[in-house]
């Protein structure tokens, strides 16, 4: 059973339950004050304890979509991914191959010309060598048929570290959001290309070109624009791109957009950090490269390089989350350069966690929308 299946976590209240039931049952056979009564009363104490607190953590990763296997929570997956090749997923060969497909749940039937359609996919990048499995939305309007001639923009979605690509289709709800603010007329129709910014799991890259390692940043500016348009009629030319991301992946968005205004005409974090940390997770990123380490740094690069033409939103809460403070210092210093142009939204409370993002995303989505140019 995985991680994230309901089966397991029923299994794991079943074993609580019972462990909880044999304590009550148990506890006046332990009575005496013996070494082996104490000890049975120690283990039943501490058994019960560690089932209690693995129910409580699949059902908060189950929320929150930290971990999306066992392998991902122990640390041992190696799998940076292989394209498949299926007989309806696209040519031999071509950077994007369609494992599965699905429709938008509750949104008004099974066909994809009145609910859209989310493809599960394969893509690897043509000069990175990165394969990484993501979610394209497809929306309905992309099959119905006076549109046929038409592109569509593009928002690529990144999840947090370590996150699921799934999360960002059933726990914060970009597709379904995206059809309520297009029927209601804010939004236009658009393809939303969703995966988490871990290309190469458990590392947590955090969207660097990583000297003699996985070159992150080339992948998500250059090779995954290039594998949607030659997969979907996606926009093709400047300012029809746009990137949204929440936690790490609202890092990657912002230094994605501010590095290659050419490719993203927009980027929004959602409770962004402003600077890539080295910790356990990372490793060295930046391998005694100078250079490399000031441009991640999202505030040297607002010091010292020309200003980016690109639009970006950042958000964060005057309660509950830690970058409040660096988030109004990072509006100044985006106003000061006169060129880029910053937006915020500032909730009055709310923590670093989905439901927090569930209210930002929807006006996310309509000003990103607002930024992005036609055909």
């Amino acid at each position: 059973m995985g991680l994230t299946s309901d089966k397991t976590l029923a299994l794991a209240i079943l074993f609580a339950v019972l462990l909880f039931v044999g304590t009550v049952w148990m506890w006046p056979r332990l009575a005496r004050r013996d070494w082996r009564a104490v000890s049975g009363r120690v283990g039943l104490l501490l058994a019960t304890q560690l089932v209690l607190f693995a129910c409580l953590g699949i059902a908060v990763n189950q929320a929150f979509g930290f971990y999306a296997s066992w392998a991902d929570l122990l640390g041992t997956e190696t799998d940076q991914g292989v394209v498949v090749d299926h007989t309806a997923g696209g040519p031999p060969g071509s950077p994007v191959q369609v494992v599965s497909t699905s429709e938008v749940h509750g949104m008004g039937g099974s066909l994809p010309r009145t609910a859209g359609q989310i493809q599960q996919v394969d893509i690897v990048g043509r000069t990175t060598h990165i394969a990484t499995p993501a979610y394209v939305y497809l929306p309905p309007e992309y099959f119905q048929p006076q549109y046929r001639t038409r592109t569509f923009p593009v928002v690529v979605v990144l999840s947090g570290y370590p996150g699921t690509a799934r999360a960002l289709v059933d726990k914060l709800h970009y597709p379904r959001t995206e059809q309520h603010l297009v029927r209601a007329g804010r939004m236009r129709p658009t393809i939303l290309v969703m995966l988490r910014p871990t290309v190469a799991p458990p590392r947590d890259t955090e969207c660097v070109d990583v000297p003699r390692g996985p070159q992150t940043e080339t992948f998500f500016a250059r090779d995954l624009p290039d594998a949607v348009r030659a997969h979907y009629r996606a926009a093709g030319k400047p300012g029809g791109w746009g990137i949204v991301g929440d936690s790490t992946g609202g890092y990657c968005a912002l230094k994605l957009a501010m590095h290659h205004p050419d490719v993203y005409a927009a980027g929004a974090g959602l409770s962004p950090s402003y600077k890539a940390p080295i910790d356990a997770t990372t490793g060295d990123l930046f391998q005694g490269d100078r250079n490399l380490r000031n441009r991640a740094d999202l505030w040297w690069f607002l010091r010292h390089e020309p200003a980016p033409d690109t639009s970006l939103l950042v958000t964060s809460s005057k309660v509950g989350e830690t970058n409040y403070k660096a988030t109004l210092k990072f509006i100044a210093s985006v106003e000061a350069t006169k060129l880029t142009r910053i937006s915020s939204i500032i909730l009055d409370s709310g923590g670093h966690n989905f439901n927090t993002w569930r209210r930002e995303i929807p006006a996310t989505l309509e000003w990103i929308s607002g930024r992005l140019g036609g055909r």
